[in-house]
Formats: structure tokens, C-alpha cells, sequence
């Protein structure tokens, strides 16, 4: 990609954290292929509506995040109807694994001095005794970049200076991926209708073998689905992420040399 100036690959691609211009995780990652995204594209008409089903979903994922952040920190918000299923389950499933978010650690800057990156956690969180990140995600599934993305602020947050900058409670021990979702399911097959922005996209329950022609599912009301995984190893996901960025540098070795970071 070029770049009209290094001010604006800059502001694009990092974060200037105390005076010091770094990286963004999710830029770097920008280097991984994604397997999924590449399918989507496929499934569409064209690239322009392919652009526009992708940035009407993010805003709408954005959305979910942004309110699921002030709830889990017990401000009182009005929550949008077209999302209401997924924040309902979502306030179900706190209540009965008594999340304990801090509100000073969610949408928290970070950064690595070592390894020269920086990054936003959706939150740092206190689960069945352990303390972590946690990151918040709209998606159907798990997927490989989640835990590249993890593992980078893993281990940002267990630098020293940065701990301590932060004033950490603790030490981060742990991470976890909260996948949140809503979808309408057939009552006669069980099969899903995933309407996300602007394109509905239907999946067969697995292993079903007696799922509905299209035309006849009877969907039934938006329902929310939410799943809470924890991914304790990630030294490997780690090293991935550093080999990423490698070679996120290389491609962008003439505007990192303009921006004075090689």
C-alpha cells in the first residue's frame, strides 16, 4: 500500500505511546492471510460490495463492543435493538461466571518496549481466580490471528516498565477469547441465519442430515449465542506474531525508514 506521506502511515498503521511512535498489533497481523475473509470475498458479487458488507459489519461489531464494555463496568446504557439478543446473553453469561472486569484496563493502550509494538486490549479481567486479557469478539468462530493477537499483548502487559507504568494489580497469567454472536435458528432443522451487515448467510447444523431447502426453514426470533475460551499457552502464538512482524517490516521497510523506526 502507498502512503501520501509518513504522517499518514503513521496515523494508519501505529500508535505514539509517551513521546514514542509504535507499530499496531492489528496492522502487523494485517500481514497474515485469512482463510475466511478470503472466502467471503469469493462469496460475493464485487469487490465494492464485499467493501461494504465488511465495513457495515465492523461498525456493527464496534457497536456490540463499545456497549458490552459499559455494561461490564456497571454503567447504565440504553442498548439498541438491533443487538439486543447478543447483549441480553451477554449480561446472562456475566452474571452466572461473575466476570470481574476493571474499568481502568478496558480499551487500554499498550505496548511492548522490548519488541517495539503497541495495541488496545477490550479488557483485563479477573476469571476463575486468574487474571488476564480478555478480547471481546463478534464472530461465528475462533480464529488462528485471535491468538497472535493475544499472545503480542500477553506479553507487552508482563514487561516490567509496563506493568509498572500501568500499575498493574497483578501479573497477567492468562488470556481469553468472549465470542459473542446472535443468529435466528430454524425450528425444523436447527440450521442458522446469520444477518450481519447487510448479508444473511445461512449454516447447517454440523453433522445435520436432515437440513431444510432454503426455502423451507422457519426461522425463529433473534436468539444470542456466546462462548468464553481460555488459551493459556502462547509462546508459540507469540513467536508466529514476532515472525509476522518481521515480515510486516519488510514490506513496509520504506516507510518505516521515513517514520525513523528502522
Amino acid at each position: 500500500m502507498w502512503y501520501k506521506n509518513e504522517q499518514e502511515f503513521k496515523k494508519i498503521n501505529g500508535y505514539e505511546v509517551n513521546g514514542v511512535w509504535y507499530p499496531r498489533v492489528t496492522k502487523i497481523l494485517d500481514i497474515k492471510s485469512k482463510p475466511a475473509l478470503d472466502n467471503f470475498f469469493k462469496e460475493m458479487e464485487s469487490y465494492a460490495s464485499a467493501e461494504e458488507v465488511k465495513n457495515r459489519s465492523a461498525e456493527e461489531g464496534s457497536l456490540v463492543h463499545n456497549i458490552i464494555q459499559k455494561l461490564a463496568v456497571g454503567e447504565k446504557i440504553e442498548i439498541p435493538a438491533a443487538i439486543k439478543p447478543a447483549v441480553e446473553t451477554f449480561e446472562r453469561f456475566n452474571r452466572e461466571r461473575n466476570i470481574a472486569f476493571h474499568p481502568e484496563f478496558i480499551e487500554r493502550r499498550i505496548w511492548s518496549s522490548r519488541y517495539r509494538y503497541a495495541g488496545t486490549v477490550d479488557a483485563l479481567a479477573l476469571v476463575d481466580g486468574k487474571f488476564g486479557v480478555l478480547d471481546i469478539k463478534t464472530s461465528t468462530g475462533f480464529y488462528p490471528e485471535y491468538n497472535l493477537q493475544t499472545a503480542a499483548y500477553v506479553t507487552a502487559l508482563q514487561e516490567f516498565d509496563v506493568r509498572h507504568y500501568l500499575a498493574l494489580p497483578r501479573e497477567i497469567e492468562t488470556r481469553w477469547i468472549l465470542r459473542i454472536n446472535q443468529h435466528r435458528p430454524c425450528r425444523n432443522c436447527g440450521a442458522t441465519l446469520r444477518e450481519k451487515g447487510g448479508r444473511s448467510k445461512i449454516r447447517n447444523r454440523k453433522g445435520s442430515i436432515n437440513s431444510c431447502l432454503e426455502s423451507e426453514h422457519e426461522w425463529n426470533e433473534l436468539e444470542g449465542d456466546i462462548e468464553l475460551r481460555e488459551f493459556p499457552h502462547y509462546h508459540k502464538d507469540i513467536r508466529a506474531f514476532l515472525a509476522a512482524k518481521i515480515l510486516w517490516e519488510w514490506e513496509n521497510d520504506y516507510w518505516l525508514k521515513q517514520a525513523g523506526y528502522l
